[in-house]
């Protein structure tokens, strides 16, 4: 069973999904997902749009749907007995749905697939994890020790968005493709995947660029639109009074490449925006009482994943009261203007990459790996046929 409630969780789920099929021809899925994942065979219950909730503040108001989903979630479960659970990220929703499982199924293995970010706030999220799952599928070699300490048993898969292929990506084409001369400058925004993000951050994200083009009217603006939330953005941008090219995320990462510089909301798209080479401004607001409510918790000195790796404010962080429409402006001005800010930005990306674990063996098929073996523990010599197939 494969549980994942947003965007970057179907992902990471439908690859899971693959490498497991690729290990063991005869597995069958259930679980909750969106497209990626019901590609694969995960037919979700529910569609998981709703369930895309960021804050305090918000999870509040959500709290009966969640409990709703959660319910459904179990209920799945309990019908279908699956020999394991992957609960995928999205910390809120899966970390009831493990400790309610772990009431109602308590022989079958539960696994996390990507920790809490307990190194940036709530570290007591790592014991209160160890106390509701058997095993952890890590991104990050720094996220081990802090599960570990806890007697988490935890296993370092890599971060998928460390593997995009974007060999078959093309900028020159992109841009032909739309118009943009090969020198003009391109500001590509990345407003989100939730739809919290996208309230909050596209009216910053509008007035900034108005500014921009005010001082530079021939800049080009792209905006990626994330299939969750593609309507949403869709319709937001067809208001902005300037032209605006939206790129669906078939055209991402050739958009990426071709960008002079990115604007994105904090999350995995830093990553990918590193691995194409685009120098970036990084945004984030959440709504003001939650951010009250969760300010003394954050313990981390960077959002950004890479910023943490490198302990290094590479790419500027605006954040809550810094993310406004004239800082905003500034420092993505200051990244077009200057192509030696943004060669040594882009450099300087690259190389964090590589404290991340660039260039390891596939996350997916190391996770595969793990949670067959996590399996072939829980069911002794049934198992054992499950850790043969991967050895």
């Amino acid at each position: 069973m494969l549980v994942a409630a947003e965007a970057s969780g179907d992902a990471l789920g439908a690859g899971l999904a693959q490498a497991l099929r690729a290990l063991r021809p005869d597995a069958a899925f259930v679980g909750v997902g969106g497209p990626k994942m019901a590609a694969e065979g995960v037919d979700s219950p529910f569609d998981i749009a709703e369930l895309s909730i960021l804050g305090w503040l918000e999870g509040l108001r959500a709290y009966g749907r969640v409990k709703a989903r959660v319910a459904d979630t179990v209920a799945l479960a309990v019908r279908e007995r699956p020999d394991a659970v992957v609960l995928i990220d999205s910390w809120g929703f899966t970390i009831r749905v493990a400790k309610a499982l772990r009431e109602v199924l308590p022989g079958v293995p539960l696994i996390k697939y990507v920790g809490p970010q307990v190194w940036a706030s709530r570290p007591g999220r790592a014991r209160t994890l160890a106390g509701a799952v058997d095993h952890l599928l890590a991104l990050y070699a720094f996220d081990a020790p802090w599960f570990e300490r806890e007697g988490l048993a935890t296993t370092v898969v890599g971060s998928q968005a460390l593997h995009v292929d974007m060999g078959a990506a093309n900028p020159a084409a992109f841009r032909a493709a739309r118009g943009i001369a090969p020198d003009a400058r391109l500001l590509l925004v990345l407003p989100g995947s939730r739809p919290s993000e996208i309230r909050l951050m596209t009216p910053v994200y509008e007035a900034a660029i108005k500014s921009l083009k005010a001082a530079d009217p021939g800049l080009e603006v792209a905006v990626v639109v994330a299939g969750t939330v593609a309507d949403d953005v869709t319709a937001r941008i067809a208001a902005w009074p300037f032209r605006t090219h939206v790129v669906t995320e078939a055209d991402k990462y050739a958009a990426m490449k071709a960008a002079t510089v990115a604007l994105a909301t904090s999350g995995t798209v830093s990553t990918e925006l590193a691995l194409a080479g685009a120098p970036m401004v990084i945004g984030y607001r959440f709504a003001p009482l939650s951010y009250a409510i969760m300010k003394p918790f954050f313990t981390g000195r960077y959002a950004t994943l890479f910023n943490h790796a490198a302990d290094e404010e590479i790419a500027r962080e605006l954040i809550q009261t810094d993310a406004t429409p004239e800082k905003v402006a500034a420092e993505v001005g200051r990244l077009l203007r200057n192509p030696d800010a943004r060669a040594a930005q882009t450099r300087r990306q690259t190389e964090a990459l590589d404290y991340m674990g660039r260039g390891g063996d596939d996350p997916s098929a190391l996770a595969a790996e793990a949670v067959l073996k996590v399996i072939a523990g829980a069911s002794g010599s049934n198992g054992a046929s499950a850790l043969d197939s991967v050895r």
